[in-house]
């Protein structure tokens, strides 16, 4: 494997680990600051506007300027993210702090290309493994992360503040990294290639499934997820609880990616993203049992094996979607689906988890998990539908 895909594998390690870190956290600020108790989400609905905010812009920035560029771009917005986030932690600004977390978000979200430039710098026959090696960094962002969480949340007076020092320099070592990493400079002759129109490209089927199976992959995960740290702080759990839970999930979320591209290749996309949906559901399932630490640890590792089976075969597929001169359209309509997805469910999480509860919350998300099955299920019967018949 190149050694750029090696690197891209530490720069994700370390923006998964501002991420549970973000995840541990900022529900728990925001219920602090929040004038209202049904705003104590809203940093992390922020954040992932900021990160939906990005995905247009960060796919073709970096199709006219490149890879390289790009990540530095979106990395020094995050560091600026987190900088603001100091400051309004200090000033006690519940306003300002979202903003600040809308910033961070949008750092995050130029990150999540780090997959795609992996595809480009493997060989053509690593391309799964090469995106679950890259995604398997998050593997050791489940151990590092929660670590900083639990050790920065009292290192300063102010609450919290010395969790976004933390941050701050996760994306300083980041930059570090982007700055040698051998990314290929732009390809200028694929801008000159003719290009399908974006409605003869919504007519492939698999890309309607590559998109589906990354947005209910994503945005089951992060309806759960979000609202796991307020369902524990309710049933009355520590937060040193809360950053094991986390850390459990995302253990399982970034373990499965060093063997997904493997079985990916074996059992193909759509049984694989089959296979992810029914995890997020008896993830929802789990749920509806009891609110024992043993049971959401049990919820959320079943919610991580879920958006793993979903999400990195889902991105494998959208490949496989596209021409050169058609990616960054391509890829800036998948992240922008996907994550203004993500930044829904973040913002809806609060609400539904204080008015719903932690066990009807999740009996809501079965439907929603089982979305692209019944797509799997339509394509299957067209399919065979259209295959000639051998009559006797």
């Amino acid at each position: 494997m190149p050694t750029g895909v090696v690197l891209l594998s530490l720069c994700q390690a370390l923006l998964v680990s501002g991420n549970i870190l973000l995840i541990a956290v900022s529900p728990l600020i925001g219920q602090a600051l929040a004038p209202t108790p049904w705003l104590s989400t809203l940093p992390v609905a922020t954040q992932w506007l900021g990160l939906m905010l990005a995905t247009l812009p960060a796919s073709l920035i970096m199709g006219r300027l490149g890879r390289k560029r790009g990540f530095v771009i979106g990395n020094l917005i995050g560091l600026g993210g987190t900088v603001a986030a100091c400051v309004t932690l200090v000033a006690g600004n519940f306003v300002g702090f979202a903003m600040a977390t809308t910033a961070i978000g949008i750092g995050i979200g130029f990150g999540q290309l780090y997959r795609f430039a992996a595809i480009e710098i493997a060989p053509a026959q690593a391309r799964d493994r090469a995106v679950g090696l890259v995604m398997g960094g998050g593997v050791l962002a489940a151990f590092f992360g929660p670590w900083l969480a639990r050790f920065s949340q009292d290192a300063s007076v102010t609450p919290f503040l010395g969790s976004f020092i933390g941050l701050g320099a996760l994306y300083l070592i980041a930059l570090g990294l982007l700055l040698v990493i051998p990314l290929p400079p732009v390809d200028r002759q694929a801008r000159h290639e003719p290009a399908r129109p974006m409605a003869e490209l919504l007519r492939q089927s698999k890309l309607w499934l590559a998109i589906l199976g990354a947005m209910v992959g994503y945005g089951v995960m992060n309806l759960a997820m979000t609202a796991t740290p307020l369902a524990m702080a309710t049933h009355g759990h520590a937060f040193h609880h809360v950053s094991m839970t986390i850390q459990w999930h995302v253990l399982a979320m970034f373990v499965p990616s060093f063997f997904t591209g493997r079985l990916t290749q074996r059992l193909g996309a759509p049984s694989m993203i089959a296979l992810g949906c029914v995890l997020l559901m008896a993830s929802a399932l789990t749920a509806l049992g009891p609110s024992t630490i043993a049971g959401f640890n049990i919820t959320l590792v079943l919610l991580g094996l879920g958006w793993n089976f979903t999400f990195l075969p889902a991105t494998g597929l959208l490949t496989e979607c596209y021409q050169p001169a058609e990616k960054a359209r391509v890829q800036a309509l998948n992240e922008f689906l996907v994550f203004t997805t993500a930044a829904i469910t973040a913002l809806a999480a609060g609400p539904l988890v204080g008015v719903l509860g932690w066990q009807t919350l999740n009996l809501w998300l079965l439907p929603m998990a089982a979305l692209p099955l019944v797509v799997i299920a339509l394509q299957s019967l067209v399919f065979a539908a259209r295959r000639p018949q051998i009559r006797g």
